[in-house]
Parts: C-alpha cells; structure tokens; sequence
C-alpha cells in the first residue's frame, strides 16, 4: 500500500488511569476518523509523567506486557479500528523494569516490543531511578500500512536512533515523548526538539512523527510545564502539521510511501554511504575503533 495517513496525539494526564485511557481512546477514534490509519499516542499516557521525582512508591506501576491495561485496551481499539497503534507503557519484565513501547498492528496483535535505549538523568527526569537500559535494539517492522521505526523520547535526540531504523528499511520514524519547560521557565527547548528530529527526516529522507503531552505537572518540588507542539515531518524535514503548545488535540498527513521511496533512492545518500569510516561512532570517547 503506497498511501497512508498518520496520526499524532496529545494530551493532559492525571492520575486516574481509566479516564487518561478513556480520552486516549476518544482521540485515536477521532482520527482514524479523519482517515488516520497509524497513531501515536505521547509517552507514559497512563499517568502523570512520574519520573519528576524519585519515589518507590510509583515502581509499582509497571506491569508486564500482557498484564499493563493500555496494551489490553488498546489491542482490542486497534482490532476493531483496523489502525496500528505503538503504546507506550512502564514494562516490568522480571527483576528488571522498561520505558517501553507496545506496536500493536491493525489486527491487534503485538509485532513488536521495543524498550527505550537511552535513558536520561537530570533535574525532573529522574528516569534511571525507574527504568533500566533498554536491551531490544532498534528495530524496524513491517505493520499492515507501512514498515515503520519506534524510538521514544530521549531517543529521539540522537541521530544513530534515528539512521538505525532508517538502514533497516523504515519508511515512517514515530516518537513518543514527554518534553517540557526543562524545570526553568527561561529554557524553552522546543524549537530545539523539533528541529532535532526535522534534521532526522531531512538526512535519512523518511517522515518523523512526534507526540509530546500538553499541561502541568508538579512533584516532589519539581514542575514541568509540557509544550505540545506535537508535530509531522516530510521526508524533507518539512513540517506538514503541527499542534499548539495547550491544545489537547491530533493532527494527521498523509503520505505516498512510494513515492518518498523514489525521491529518497535518486539522491543516492545510502549509495554514499561510508561506515567504515564511521568507527568513531560506536565509542564513548571519540576514539576511532579498532577491528
């Protein structure tokens, strides 16, 4: 299927789930309405964005895959919609626990469970406290209207996050994300972010799709003012649809696969490629790698 239309979400959290579930529903119902055939739902939905603060009370939130309730839920929404959803849940596998992201296709079924790579540590993102490194890799899958890559969040700042899935065929990168006002109200980081993740479509010529939350949050003396702005990218970096910073809202585009597929291949930029030159990147320090 060449044409497809994507979605992304975004809204407000509080702490009761069912009814932070029920309006992620009614938001996914209202754009496949609108045609959307994939939506993106923004990180951690379920709940406020806990990671504000350090508290072990909010460990126990996380559920395994087949037992967390916006995965059943929306597995069921998917199946019955015929949309394929990417959810984002707090996954405790064992001993261990996950900043992870269920792809549910259009049938219901879960073709993919990726967990977050890069997990990051400051003031209001307390998230080393709460989730482990992800051990999945990136992964690009093929779903029923597009083969697509998932990152989430903090993954979407590093371009590596981004060239990984696009080298495995993805012709859709999706984003969820939970970004705010960075705990000072003179830091504004989103025109950054959005420019980061343009930068990504634009160089690996495939549509970028980023949900973000709207709204305030506030814990543990920590508070965080999340920006919306929401957004789609072509597969020139362009912005085709975007969100306001406070709406609780979805915006959709529409794309022609085989067509960006075409463009992407005539300007031969992974034809021209050089990873052997490339070793620097997989060190820490900027040292070229050996062997």
């Amino acid at each position: 299927m060449s044409e497809v239309t994507v979605a992304a979400t975004q809204m407000a959290c509080s702490w009761n789930i069912d009814e932070n579930i029920e309006k992620a529903e009614e938001l996914v119902r209202l754009a496949h309405e609108d045609g959307a055939q994939i939506v993106l739902l923004q990180e951690l939905f379920q709940t406020p964005y806990f990671c504000l603060e350090q508290t072990i009370d909010h460990l126990d939130l996380a559920a395994s895959l087949g037992e967390d309730r916006a995965v059943r839920h929306f597995r069921a929404i998917a199946k019955e919609l015929g949309v394929v959803l990417p959810i984002s849940y707090y996954e405790k596998a064992g001993p261990a626990q996950y900043n992870s992201l269920a792809i549910i296709d259009a049938d219901g079924e879960i073709v993919w469970n990726y967990r977050k790579s890069h997990i990051p540590q400051a003031p209001g993102y307390e998230e080393k406290f709460y989730f482990s490194p992800g051990d999945t890799g990136f992964r690009a899958v093929d779903t029923k209207y597009a083969r697509i890559g998932c990152g989430i969040c903090w993954d979407q700042w590093f371009p590596e996050t981004a060239r990984s899935l696009a080298l495995q065929g993805a012709e859709l990168l999706f984003f969820p994300t939970a970004i705010g006002s960075e705990q000072k109200a003179e830091i504004d980081s989103s025109g950054h972010w959005r420019r980061t993740m343009q930068g990504h479509a634009a160089a690996n010529m495939v549509p970028v799709i980023a949900a973000n939350r709207v709204g305030s949050e506030a814990a543990g003396g920590n508070e965080a003012l999340f920006y919306g702005t929401s957004f789609v990218a072509d597969h020139t970096g362009a912005i085709v649809a975007e969100a306001s910073r406070t709406d609780e809202t979805y915006l959709t585009a529409r794309f022609d696969l085989d067509a960006i597929s075409t463009f992407r291949r005539s300007w031969g930029i992974y034809r021209d490629r050089r990873p052997d030159l490339y070793g620097a990147i997989r060190t820490l320090d900027g040292q070229t790698a050996v062997g």
